[in-house]
């Protein structure tokens, strides 16, 4: 069974449905025992990382969290849900995250703007993804295949542990993976045929 934290923060229903339609049972939860119950958890999330953090904290869930990744449970961060897995953000501030994944989360703006880039923010769309370094997550994941972005604020100083980067003027980390921790920047719940391939690919990690 997989675990899809709820903590009011992110698009649970989509998610779910996409693990229906491959045929894998879920359960939406903010429990911290049905998280320790479950085979695999997911941590989606939508939003600011600040408010969402608490939010982990209010609930006891970071410490959960935190404590079953240690103990070696499959977690898959997507979007907000990623990057809440780095050690923190300086979105609106300074806040610290769950610091599974070494690495700090910061705006895509500057980056452009330092290269003289102008496009848009948020970087909204499908965009073509760069695997980096082979990983279980990505078994089902061709070269080149398209996924579904929507952030503003982007993983950094992540080198050794991304296994995928997008292209959007400047390079952006689009997933991260250290050891049974994996993360997706993009939405595979919004992905089309690809995104369900990723998520099969978590189900069997």
């Amino acid at each position: 069974m997989i675990a899809i934290v709820d903590y009011g923060v992110g698009n649970l229903f989509s998610l779910k449905s996409s693990l229906a339609a491959l045929g894998l049972e879920a359960v939406i939860t903010g429990d911290a025992a049905c998280l320790e119950e479950s085979d695999r958890i997911i941590l989606p999330g939508v939003g600011a990382f600040g408010d969402a953090r608490k939010k982990l904290a209010d609930a006891g869930l970071d410490k959960a969290l935190v404590s079953l990744a240690s103990k070696g449970k499959p977690l898959l961060g997507i979007c907000l849900g990623m990057q809440l897995l780095f050690d923190c953000s300086l979105e609106f501030g300074r806040f610290e995250g769950l610091g599974l994944i070494p690495g700090s989360v910061v705006p895509i703006e500057p980056e452009l703007e330092k290269n003289g880039i102008k496009l848009k923010i948020p970087h909204i769309g499908w965009n073509k993804l760069d695997i980096v370094k082979e990983h279980p997550l990505l078994r089902n994941t061709a070269q080149g295949e398209y996924m579904y972005f929507v952030h503003s604020f982007y993983a950094s100083d992540c080198k050794a542990d991304t296994i995928a980067d997008t292209d959007y003027g400047v390079r952006l980390t689009a997933a991260v993976a250290r050891d049974n921790v994996m993360g997706t920047q993009f939405h595979p719940e919004k992905s089309g045929a690809a995104g369900l391939a990723l998520l099969r690919a978590f189900a069997e990690f």
